[in-house]
């Protein structure tokens, strides 16, 4: 009976670290994407002259060699961002600033409108 409690919490520690790279994974392809989106624009740009440039030597596989480069190494740093966080130990719930991350709310600003000063202070004096 205690093997099987051992291979139990072994499991869930197991499915903490894979949910953990997940979520990490999902956030950090977020943050590419919304974030990044200036650097993405360099980066398309950087990837066309590089296709121009090796269209001289490669006539036929260039588009498809600078793509596939440019997808695959923004894929590794997001999966080697997930995997060194994760291995750091870091869960997304413990950073501050994934707010949006965690479905909480917080509304920092009241509603002030333009027509209160005036509709209050009739209201007040019809009282």
């Amino acid at each position: 009976m205690q093997l099987v409690q051992k291979n139990y919490w072994r499991n869930n520690a197991y499915l903490a670290v894979v949910k953990s790279f997940l979520l990490w994974s999902f956030t950090l392809t977020v943050c590419l994407l919304v974030v990044g989106f200036p650097v993405g624009v360099l980066i398309v740009t950087v990837g066309t002259l590089l296709t121009i440039i090796l269209q001289t030597v490669l006539p036929t596989t260039a588009v498809l060699l600078v793509t596939g480069s440019i997808c695959a190494i923004n894929v590794l740093i997001v999966a080697i961002g997930a995997a060194v966080l994760t291995a750091k130990g870091i869960h997304p719930e413990q950073v501050s600033w994934l707010n949006w991350l965690h479905g909480e709310a917080k509304s920092s600003n009241n509603s002030v409108y333009a027509s209160c000063p005036l509709t209050c202070a009739l209201t007040s004096l019809s009282e």
